[in-house]
């Protein structure tokens, strides 16, 4: 697993290691241990636990909707593509922000 920082402070590209050959391929989705230790290569903190997880189909063109949970219940967005391509995006709403409108795009696809 590979964490790659983007302009926004806590805004992360996961990059997991695939393992491929003639019979297919295999990938571990999520690691606590190694996602600890990338955000701490990176100087970031350790999350509160990882304990719950989701998982939603689009059809083509559904646009789906800016998330953003206020204190005490914040939520971390772990946003993973199986099938087709999308655009994640992440944009700093929180007033006062240093980053407040600056935003990060990235293409999430199952080749990726």
């Amino acid at each position: 697993m590979k964490l790659l920082a983007t302009r926004l402070p806590g805004v992360l590209i996961v990059e997991p290691a695939v393992f491929a050959d003639d019979r297919g391929w295999f990938m571990e989705s999520y690691s606590q241990r190694r996602f600890n230790e990338g955000l701490a290569a990176l100087g970031l903190p350790t999350p509160r636990p990882f304990v719950q997880d989701n998982e939603s189909v689009s059809a083509r063109g559904v646009l789906r909707g800016l998330h953003y949970q206020l204190p005490p219940h914040p939520q971390g967005k772990l946003v993973r593509v199986v099938r087709g391509a999308a655009l994640d995006v992440a944009v700093d709403i929180r007033r006062g922000s240093p980053t407040f409108g600056l935003w990060t795009a990235t293409e999430l696809s199952a080749a990726n």
